[in-house]
């Protein structure tokens, strides 16, 4: 895994009246090597409605699909993982009922960090990074210089995602500690054209492998 890991983030789309399906088969235009559903307001149903549409598109892209926070409904929906936070079912309790399931943990400190390395995930994700508005009750910026203590605890045991308000102005430094760059705002168009949407995930994915030299 490497390079950008796009977040469809049913909310956001929302408030720019842009269709998650046609949302994501432009951002597969970039080749992502993983993508998540981010549907947090959404019923089950239709969650599970999102999941069993994207993963045709994903599998043809020879791209991975991760449902948040939902193993059963990645499960159902013959999802590649489910990524947990911190307020979630325990990774054991995921990786006991729900086997087949990749697991990706976020993490917002070193502590948080050291104890989510225990349980050998897929990847575990590390901010925020930056000031990011997708989340009502953010927690603290850990700033670049947190990410580079994330990547010396690390150590290549697993990819570490970067998250939290990752733009075109900072992927290329973000690069330099993250195998991954996960963004959700630096994607959503300003002006609903989903060629902009495949323009900006092409060149953010392009500068997040660069960054890795």
């Amino acid at each position: 895994m490497l390079g950008l890991y796009p977040i469809v983030d049913i909310d956001a789309l929302g408030a720019v009246k842009l269709d998650p399906v046609a949302f994501l088969k432009a951002v597969l235009r970039a080749k992502p090597a993983v993508v998540q559903l981010r549907a947090k307001r959404a019923s089950a149903q239709e969650t599970l409605a999102l999941l069993r549409a994207f993963r045709p598109l994903t599998s043809a892209a020879g791209c991975q699909l991760f449902a948040n926070d939902r193993p059963d409904l990645a499960l159902l929906a013959g999802a590649d993982g489910v990524h947990l936070g911190q307020s979630d079912l325990a990774p054991d309790l995921v990786r006991r009922d729900f086997p087949g399931l990749a697991i990706g943990l976020s993490t917002h400190s070193l502590p948080e960090l050291d104890r989510a390395l225990a349980h050998a995930p897929a990847y575990v994700a590390y901010g925020p990074v930056f000031r990011t508005l997708s989340k009502r009750a953010p927690e603290p910026v850990v700033g670049l210089e947190g990410l580079a203590a994330a990547a010396r605890r690390v150590a290549g045991r697993c990819p570490l995602v970067a998250i939290g308000g990752i733009s075109n102005d900072n992927a290329m430094s973000v690069a330099r500690f993250a195998e991954l760059g996960a963004v959700i705002g630096a994607l959503l168009p300003s002006s609903g054209d989903l060629n902009d949407v495949t323009d900006a995930a092409v060149h953010l994915h392009s500068v997040l492998l660069d960054g890795r030299g």
